[in-house]
């Protein structure tokens, strides 16, 4: 009866930390010719510093009125009302804009909607987009990992006892939050429960972080082999080596890549400027930054290598 007390408890006190206050949406801005803007919602300043590609999360109005500033003062401002974060039912979502570059004049600027996707909490922006949140921020909490090495001896004892009528307290640590619970049992009877861990090492050292190793595009995987054959497929039908490089980018934007996928997708360009056009804006999809160095086979001038390589050299 107390271990179904108990796991109860847990349960309860594990929905209830994850639980969202209330629905939000999520708005993404980019200017597609990478010029720096300021944004402003319902006459707030969100970005003090003006950014290419932001992300602002957490937005609980389905509209807002939106104005972008230009950091450079030759290109005009751009004024929406009522920029939607809802789709027809009314349901936030994730939703993306344009800045793009008016046709007929080149200092006017649009701003045009993108896309839209569903809100994802275990979404994971990419690491070009610079993130904001709207009204109730949630600071990252960085926890640092430890494990034992040589030499090191750990003992972890917890004892738990109840006695009948009395209070049983339980310790749950949910997202690194740690949470006393108490159980009041009215069914009568005792328990003493002892759980002794110990780890053992043999020589001589120290206990140190834990050092992952270092990944890119946030730590996600990248494109299972099936998705990638299909975006390799539709950028091959592209007839126009421009609307081939424009493709590529978008399928990369919502996806981490390998250094081998952005090889096969960079050869697919006769040109070798696209070539380095879209080594240089995969980098930051990539998972391996340390590999990329094998990029530099796709080339035939030693100029194109050398200005890649600086390129990584400085992004790290």
């Amino acid at each position: 009866m107390i271990k179904k007390i108990t796991f109860s408890a847990i349960l309860l006190f594990t929905s209830l930390s994850f639980a969202q206050l209330g629905p939000v949406g999520h708005l993404t801005i980019f200017s597609e010719d990478g010029d720096r803007f300021t944004l402003i919602l319902n006459g707030e300043v969100i970005n003090d510093v003006p950014q290419t590609n932001l992300r602002v999360e957490d937005l609980n109005q389905p509209y807002y009125n939106a104005k972008i500033r230009f950091e450079d003062k030759t290109l005009m401002d751009i004024t929406k009302n009522n920029l939607m974060l809802t789709d027809v039912d009314g349901i936030f979502s994730d939703v993306t804009y344009k800045i793009k570059r008016d046709k007929n004049n080149k200092t006017k600027m649009k701003l045009n909607y993108f896309s839209s996707i569903p809100v994802r909490p275990d979404f994971i922006p990419p690491s070009n987009v610079h993130v904001i949140h709207y009204g109730q921020p949630r600071p990252a909490v960085v926890v640092p990992v430890q494990q034992p090495v040589v030499g090191v001896t750990q003992t972890t004892t917890t004892t738990t006892t109840q006695a009948g009528g009395a209070a049983m307290g339980v310790g749950v640590s949910v997202g690194g939050v740690n949470m006393g619970i108490t159980i009041n049992d009215s069914m009568g009877g005792g328990a003493v429960t002892q759980t002794t861990t110990t780890t053992t090492t043999v020589g001589g050292g120290h206990v140190a972080d834990h050092i992952e190793p270092v990944r890119g595009c946030n730590g996600r995987s990248c494109m299972t082999a099936g998705n990638f054959n299909a975006a390799l497929a539709t950028i091959k039908k592209q007839s126009f080596e421009d609307t081939r490089l424009k493709t590529a980018k978008q399928v990369i934007t919502a996806n981490c890549l390998n250094v081998d996928q952005i090889m096969q997708i960079a050869n697919t360009f006769n040109f070798e400027d696209n070539k380095l056009e879209f080594a240089k804006y995969a980098y930051d999809y990539c998972i391996e930054p340390r590999n990329y160095f094998k990029l530099n086979g796709i080339f035939s001038f030693s100029s194109n290598v050398d200005e890649l390589s600086d390129y990584v050299q400085s992004r790290q």
